[in-house]
């Protein structure tokens, strides 16, 4: 008797135990981020909450093209889409007892059914594709959390921030054509944290083409002379391409006016057009575009109704061999993505 009453201790006490542990999960919330919506194009998996988000109305959002990781460096993939637009990135937490093949089927199915072709899917080995999007693309970078954190059955705590991961992941990209513009989505879904916590982390980034909002900066013929005089060169802000593109936006026109004003100002001016680009995607290729809108500015400035004459400009492009910021973030990208007016 006496072994059978010291054993009903301590099953009372480990159950005891079990509900301190039940109570300490309940105390964690767990509830969207505040002001944080689903993208109208894609919802949640069913039961999910809203982890984490960031949002741009017009951002430089490059995903990856296939998944192909550079064989010189494992943690960047090989090709990347360079995209720009309106970018929607955001991090559910799908319910406990749910599996990262459960809430992957279902997406997939979405969005086929929603239209949307597939670019790449990879199902098994895909860690190092996760390593990739976190320190090349720097995914989570200038997201907002929820408060709160992924609690295990067993009562631990994880930070919202180290939900997505490499554990189990799939990852696929995506894209949909809406009204003659593709949208692009990157979707990957791994165990949130950790096994422990039996619960599915799952990133959605969603990239919408959209013209970037201009006329948000004057151009001054004086400022470029200052320029020139103090370094002999300078930045040329108001020239704008699309995505990949060589072909002069209409919007460019405010800084090709200033540019033919600086060079009638000063006939004795010869200067080099020098293109220059991040090092998102193959060299080579960049090389060739930095050239072709180096080229095309000589010809805008060299046409009618400025007529500059041609042996004045010459074109060349540098492609990534001239940053002026690192080319880790978004930030330091859009910084090495310009066109320099460079004295002879």
């Amino acid at each position: 008797m006496p072994y059978i009453h010291r054993l009903a201790s301590a099953l009372l006490a480990a159950l005891t135990g079990l509900s301190g542990i039940a109570a300490l999960a309940a105390d964690v919330p767990v509830a969207d981020l505040p002001g944080a919506q689903d993208h109208p194009l894609i919802s949640r998996f069913a039961g999910s909450w809203l982890a984490g988000q960031f949002k741009a109305d017009w951002e430089a959002s490059p995903l990856p093209a296939a998944a192909e990781l550079d064989p010189k460096n494992g943690d960047r993939f090989k090709t990347l889409l360079p995209l720009e637009g309106a970018v929607t990135r955001t991090i559910y937490i799908a319910p406990v007892g749910k599996s990262v093949t459960e809430v992957w089927r279902n997406y997939q199915q979405a969005l086929a059914q929603a239209g949307f072709k597939t670019l790449y899917a990879c199902e098994q080995g895909c860690a190092n594709l996760y390593f990739a999007l976190a320190r090349q693309l720097k995914i989570e970078q200038g997201m907002q959390w929820a408060k709160g954190y992924v609690t295990s059955p067993e009562g631990n705590r994880y930070s919202l921030n180290g939900a997505l991961g490499a554990g189990e992941a799939r990852q696929l990209v995506a894209s949909l054509n809406r009204g003659g513009r593709e949208v692009h989505v990157l979707l990957h879904v791994s165990l949130a944290n950790n096994p422990s916590t039996r619960q599915v982390a799952t990133l959605l980034d969603i990239v919408e083409p959209r013209a970037m909002a201009t006329g948000q900066v004057a151009v001054d013929p004086a400022a470029l002379q200052a320029g020139l005089a103090a370094e002999g060169r300078v930045t040329l802000t108001g020239l704008f391409f699309d995505t990949g593109k060589t072909e002069l936006k209409p919007e460019s026109k405010p800084q090709l006016d200033a540019m033919a004003e600086l060079l009638k100002a000063q006939p004795a001016l010869k200067a080099w057009i020098v293109g220059h680009t991040d090092n998102v995607g193959a060299f080579d290729a960049n090389e060739k575009l930095s050239l072709a809108r180096a080229q095309a500015i000589v010809a805008a400035l060299t046409a009618a109704p400025y007529k500059v004459d041609a042996k004045r400009l010459a074109p060349r492009g540098l492609a990534s061999l001239a940053p002026v910021a690192g080319n880790g973030d978004d930030a330091g990208r859009a910084k090495n993505r310009r066109v320099e007016l460079v004295a002879q």
